[in-house]
């Protein structure tokens, strides 16, 4: 049987669903489902679910042309048998890099490869340097499927058992009771999207209570260790994105257990290089002048090339998240150069006076600075470390 697909278009402030031969169905769909399609430029397509009743999803306005086409069309054309719902997904997959925001530099591949981890139900592990834009680019993804959402930041818990499952109460009135975590109604939400940020700073005891959660054969929560306590299915449809820093070089940071980390795709976020770096400053703040901008992602790009050298001077380079502040110190009126002091040095170790991380950076960014080199390199008291040195 042929499937009814709609197209939304705006009749005089008014959402209007119609078909491939111009009838009206806009009394058949919802006024939220009508507006979303629309503003989203997808079409609808109508249903049945398990119980034999109709509803409407939202497909590639793609689906609603191949109809329109058809419908003057005297020989249907024979075509490889492909499953109607692999097709969506293939069309959501490969269309899919039209739904990331301008302000995610990220490469198409990788998106393409979070989205169908998505929508296959994988679960996903976000990877790469710290301030790269891993929980950006989780974010992003969990707008663009349009699915319920719940956030988890695992790095900052202290008490992993009461974060996700929950804690034990008293009331003078009720006595002792037992209260379920977000964690316990995110799980149970169908289509949910759970974003677990920071995983490799959580407590171990958080990755022991996820092991059955994240288990492809079990997908269950165990509310109390002890046998034949009572367990929590995990609904239908929910996937989990987590984000670490994988490396010895991030303080605070566990090695994850590789029997955690089975349980993840894993999409490894990069570093911009310096025309990236550019063009997403550039994007985010357009009114600061363009060369002073490029000099930020320069500085950026030549302190990674240096901490990935075999003669590293720096042990790491400068992340997006510090350009970002960068250029927002720019904007807000600040020089280069003192928004570098405030910004950028602090995170580079001082001891060693000349020779220090510190004033190697400084020595990068000067050279960036609009009156040359004539400006100190150094302050007062690092003058006085050093010639104690």
């Amino acid at each position: 049987m042929n499937s009814l697909v709609v197209k939304v278009i705006n009749q005089n402030g008014k959402f209007v669903a119609i078909d491939a031969q111009g009838n009206d169905w806009t009394s058949e769909v919802g006024y939220g489902g009508r507006k979303r399609a629309f503003q989203q430029n997808k079409a609808l397509e109508r249903r049945v679910n398990k119980n034999g009743e109709n509803y409407w999803w939202k497909v590639p306005m793609a689906e609603f042309d191949n109809q329109e086409s058809k419908v003057n069309q005297p020989v249907e054309s024979v075509s490889i048998d492909v499953p109607s719902e692999h097709n969506e997904v293939l069309n959501f997959i490969h269309s899919s890099y039209n739904l990331k925001p301008r302000g995610l530099m990220m490469k198409e591949l990788k998106w393409k490869y979070l989205v169908r981890s998505a929508v296959r139900g994988k679960n996903i592990m976000m990877t790469g340097p710290a301030g790269c834009g891993k929980t950006m680019a989780a974010k992003a993804l969990v707008n663009s499927l349009d699915r319920p959402d719940f956030y988890f930041n695992l790095g900052a818990t202290q008490d992993p058992r009461a974060t996700l499952i929950g804690n034990v109460h008293f009331d003078k009135n009720k006595g002792t009771y037992f209260s379920e975590s977000l964690f316990v109604k995110a799980i149970q939400t169908e289509n949910a999207v759970i974003l677990l940020d920071e995983l490799s700073r959580a407590h171990p005891d958080a990755w022991n209570i996820l092991m059955t959660v994240l288990d492809y054969g079990q997908r269950y929560l165990r509310l109390d260790e002890q046998n034949g306590q009572e367990t929590i299915k995990v609904a239908n449809n929910v996937t989990f994105i987590a984000t670490a820093n994988i490396g010895n070089e991030y303080t605070s940071t566990r090695q994850l257990d590789k029997a955690l980390m089975d349980r993840f795709t894993i999409v490894e976020m990069d570093l911009l290089n310096k025309e990236e770096e550019n063009e997403l400053l550039s994007y985010m703040f357009p009114h600061v002048d363009s060369q002073v901008v490029q000099n930020v992602a320069a500085i950026a790009a030549l302190t990674r090339t240096e901490a990935n050298s075999d003669t590293a001077r720096v042990p790491f380079g400068i992340s997006t998240r510090t350009t970002v502040e960068l250029a927002g110190l720019l904007y807000d009126g600040f020089s280069l150069e003192e928004a570098a002091e405030v910004c950028i040095y602090p995170q580079y170790d001082n001891s060693g006076g000349v020779d220090s991380e510190r004033t190697f950076v400084k020595q990068l960014v000067q050279k960036f600075c609009d009156d040359g080199s004539n400006d100190e390199l150094f302050n007062e008291e690092e003058i006085g470390e050093a010639q104690e040195a």
